[in-house]
């Protein structure tokens, strides 16, 4: 299994597939699988049966996830860039190979 250099909370970019050039923020990460969820992206429709939270039931809209490969970091100024880590004072930190700067 290789490491996810990706973190929850980070701002991505889809590099191909149906939803390419979309972006938005790291929701959730399946390490197991090397998937994650990005918000607003890849929606599928979900036939839901009525429960206690929705009485009603019927068909939803949610995120389902992407392949981490099909994924790019965004840094700060929004471009996208591959992800290293590097010693900082003792302190292991991502850093932006494109621009050298922390994430």
């Amino acid at each position: 299994m290789k490491k996810i250099k990706i973190k929850t909370g980070d701002n991505v970019k889809v590099i191909t597939g149906n939803n390419k050039g979309s972006e938005g923020k790291v929701l959730k990460i399946v390490s197991d699988k090397n998937r994650l969820i990005v918000e607003g992206v890849n929606m599928v429709k979900k036939h839901m049966k009525p429960n206690a939270q929705n009485p009603q039931g019927g068909i939803i809209e949610k995120e389902a996830s992407i392949h981490i490969s099909n994924v790019s970091l965004l840094t700060s100024s929004g471009e996208s860039t591959k992800v290293g880590y590097r010693m900082d004072d003792n302190k292991k930190v991502r850093f932006s190979k494109k621009s050298n700067e922390v994430i």
